[in-house]
């Protein structure tokens, strides 16, 4: 298994033992985990803490040319707010765990020039799946159809 996914999913499941959504961020610049981070939607209250967001906040004030050659992983697919703030700070790749439970926009990331990498991980899918069949009413409130 790729080594930052891995420390997405054990971020996704510290957000679903805190009773949140399983959904967990790396941001990586050469080589080098930066900034990690998991949805905190229902800990937080909060309508914009999606795990990438998280992440990308608590990696602080990084520079745009630093940005410039990030990766961020994140164990679902991203949606459209963390899609805009992928493009929004030039971040030139992503590695998703899975899109199988959620695909969000990766061919407008990819038409905007980002590589995307599904992983497609048996283990993200088995979180995400489990999770949407325990708490339906919890993923459908924010990003579930």
């Amino acid at each position: 298994m790729d080594k930052f996914l891995a420390i997405a999913i054990k971020e996704a499941k510290s957000g679903l033992d805190e009773g949140g959504i399983p959904i967990g961020s790396v941001l990586v610049i050469n080589d080098e985990v930066v900034a990690q981070g998991h949805n905190k939607r229902v800990q937080k209250g909060s309508s914009v803490l999606h795990a990438e967001m998280d992440c990308l906040e608590n990696g602080g004030r990084i520079k745009a040319n630093e940005y410039k050659q990030a990766t961020l992983y994140s164990t679902l697919s991203p949606c459209d707010m963390c899609t805009g703030a992928v493009l929004l700070y030039g971040i030139p790749k992503v590695v998703i765990g899975e899109n199988h439970t959620f695909k969000g926009p990766e061919e407008y990331l990819k038409s905007r020039g980002v590589e995307v990498v599904n992983l497609d991980s048996q283990l993200c899918k088995d979180l995400m799946s489990q999770f949407i069949d325990d708490k339906p009413e919890l993923w459908n409130e924010d990003i579930g159809e």
